[in-house]
């Protein structure tokens, strides 16, 4: 079975934890036990939210005094792909003896026109108090906006159209490799309508309807969204909270789920299921191969009702 892997941007580091690179290190270690028992069985293909890092390296190319002016988002986003895939395939090196294993740089194709370029809402960064946050904002012209635990930088985050290596992807593939891609959404480009020439975008995509986007193209079996939680909990944070164990893409839409959190999770496995009549799921990483084998999750399914 072909399996994409969606892994959260908190994998590596998580919310409250100092961003250290030695933070990362110890943290891949669970993530690699994760994917490994998967990746005995099946064909594997990863992507990886890159939130907290991008944020760090904004805010650190921001106040650096050498430079004239910040490094722009689509560049910090290679730099995310470069360091969190090489930590990833560093430590499945490991965990896989005799496995191929590659970390592509990825670049997704986006609409200049893309109405989400002026209503920034895609999370970044760390976690302030509100008198912080302000203050950022007002000196580094940053958008920001309230979080569950406070108030963080939102960036624009225009919709995936291409991702521009998949053919690369298909390739390492059929070779045997498991392959590392897509990191943060892709690095967002626009093309020009004459020539094709590629631009980097100011922008942050979605890495989960990347994700999904990329299990369509590459005719995968199973999309398996990984984040922090065991489920998707209908009426989350509240005294009716309830676990949603299965659903169809209709159902899940109808949960209403929020855009800073579980929204994209579950349009991606909507969209996914929907477009290719496979499976998506959502669930824990530590449970992956439970996930995968009926076990634990939120398992997406097609509607077989619809004709």
């Amino acid at each position: 079975m072909r399996i994409v892997i969606a892994l959260g941007g908190n994998a590596l580091l998580h919310r409250g934890e100092r961003p250290d690179a030695a933070v990362q290190e110890a943290n891949i270690d669970r993530v690699t036990t994760a994917i490994a028992a998967l990746a005995q069985e099946h064909e594997i293909v990863i992507t990886h939210g890159n939130g907290p890092q991008i944020g760090l390296l904004a805010v650190e190319s921001a106040a650096d005094p050498a430079l004239s002016a910040p490094y722009p988002l689509h560049l910090l986003g290679a730099q995310t792909q470069g360091m969190i895939g090489s930590l990833l395939a560093r430590t499945l090196h490991d965990a896989l003896p005799g496995r191929r294993i590659a970390a592509l740089v990825t670049h997704t194709l986006v609409r200049a026109d893309d109405p989400a370029f002026d209503h920034p809402t895609k999370f970044v960064g760390q976690v302030y108090p509100y008198e912080v946050a302000s203050t950022l904002a007002r000196t580094r012209g940053w958008h920001i906006a309230a979080d569950t635990t406070g108030w963080r930088r939102v960036v624009p985050s225009p919709a995936p159209e291409r991702i521009l290596e998949t053919d690369t992807v298909h390739e390492l593939l059929n070779s045997g490799t498991l392959v590392i891609c897509a990191g943060g959404g892709g690095v967002p480009v626009t093309a020009d309508q004459d020539t094709g020439a590629l631009t980097g975008a100011e922008a942050v995509i979605d890495k989960d309807l990347t994700a999904a986007l990329l299990a369509e193209d590459l005719k995968a079996d199973f999309l398996l969204i990984l984040t922090d939680v065991p489920c998707v909990y209908a009426g989350y944070g509240t005294p009716d909270q309830r676990p949603v164990l299965g659903a169809t893409p209709a159902e899940l839409r109808r949960g209403g789920f929020p855009d800073g959190s579980m929204g994209p999770k579950t349009e991606a496995a909507a969209r996914f299921v929907e477009h290719t009549g496979g499976l998506a799921a959502i669930g824990s990483l530590d449970a992956a191969y439970e996930i995968v084998h009926g076990r634990s999750g939120t398992l997406v399914r097609p509607d077989l009702t619809v004709a």
